[in-house]
């Protein structure tokens, strides 16, 4: 089954921060429905140190049409330098829940 329904994935140094910019994004309908993590422990290296920090992940399901917005909407409200912003193609699921995700964004809201 072929979608044009993409998930982003983004790393977020708080559920505040990431539960601020989701909650714009619904109200924008550049996103469906975007789920957001416990923390989970990150390990990388930055500015040649290896950090560990606590961060939490934010799974947001969009249409590839609005992907393009959706990573711009991430990237311009993200307090790091860079970002995790990753773009995973979703090539099936149910389609029930694939249609929702459809309906609910802006592109394609229906006239009455």
């Amino acid at each position: 089954m072929e979608t044009k329904m993409v998930m982003i994935v983004s790393a977020f140094p708080s559920k505040e921060v990431a539960r601020k910019i989701a909650l714009e994004m619904i109200e924008k309908r550049i996103a469906s429905c975007i789920q957001i993590t416990a923390p989970v422990l990150s390990i990388y290296e930055w500015e040649e140190k290896i950090c560990q920090e606590d961060e939490v992940l934010a799974f947001v399901k969009t249409s590839c049409s609005l992907q393009d917005s959706a990573v711009q909407f991430i990237k311009e409200r993200h307090p790091y330098e860079v970002p995790e912003i990753i773009t995973i193609p979703v090539i099936g699921g149910f389609d029930k829940y694939i249609q929702w995700v459809e309906d609910n964004l802006i592109s394609v809201k229906r006239e009455s």
